[in-house]
């Protein structure tokens, strides 16, 4: 009986505060819905279930590197490429190394932090909502990007709004300190994340390719190793 018990508590994922207003809403959609008609009430807690799983706030286990850059949420990897990062970012005009983080909406949306530093500007732009998985969502889309001086100088992180991502928090100010894989923000519903590598590190992970936020290594600084390749077996 005992360990079906931490069973179980281990399985449940604590829900993000963020969340409640909307899971409680559902529920109570869900309660009128009933009153109309039986089955519309099983959908109802169907999709409410899903809001629930949608705000769910798993523990993670980062890995305490400071040469490691660490995914900033959980999804597939969809762009790996040199860029030119946003104006707003004042990280400068040459390309930078870009990975970029894609989530639908049955994705953990926690954001994370990249890497250990100082929040050295916080910059949001207004924008579209076209679908995050395009390229393009980079530059037209609504966002909020975060600049963060670490060991190897300064990274960007870039919230991207998605096609029915209206709403992008921010839960930190300029002059915080970040730890890696701390918690810095959330995105509803279904958005990207993008990734602006400081020079010097090295892509670890390849396009289509999942990402656990906090814990799976996008990239790398100091290592003979050079780019890393994959393929599809």
């Amino acid at each position: 009986m005992i360990n079906l018990l931490d069973t179980i508590r281990n399985t449940l994922v604590p829900i993000h505060k963020e969340g409640y207003l909307f899971v409680a809403a559902f529920f109570v959609v869900s309660l009128v819905l009933g009153l109309i008609a039986e089955p519309l009430f099983w959908i109802g807690l169907i999709l409410t279930a899903w809001c629930a799983y949608f705000f769910r706030d798993p523990e993670r286990v980062v890995p305490q590197d400071e040469d490691l850059v660490i995914s900033p949420a959980d999804g597939r990897i969809s762009h790996v490429a040199m860029v030119v990062p946003p104006a707003e970012l004042d990280l400068g005009s040459e390309p930078m190394l870009r990975i970029s983080v894609f989530m639908n909406v049955f994705d953990c949306h926690i954001n994370r932090a990249p890497v250990r530093g100082r929040i050295s500007q916080i910059a949001y732009r207004s924008g579209q909502f076209v679908n995050a998985e395009l390229d393009k969502a980079s530059t037209d889309n609504e966002r909020n990007g975060l600049v963060i001086e670490g060991k190897h100088g300064k990274l960007g992180v870039v919230q991207i709004a998605g096609l029915v991502a209206r709403r992008i928090l921010c839960f930190v100010q300029p002059n915080e300190p970040l730890e890696a894989g701390e918690r810095f923000g959330l995105i509803r519903f279904g958005s990207r994340l993008d990734v602006y590598v400081p020079a010097g590190g090295e892509a670890r992970v390849s396009i289509g390719q999942r990402a656990i936020g906090g814990e799976t290594v996008l990239a790398e600084f100091g290592s003979a190793k050079g780019p890393v390749v994959s393929r599809r077996n």
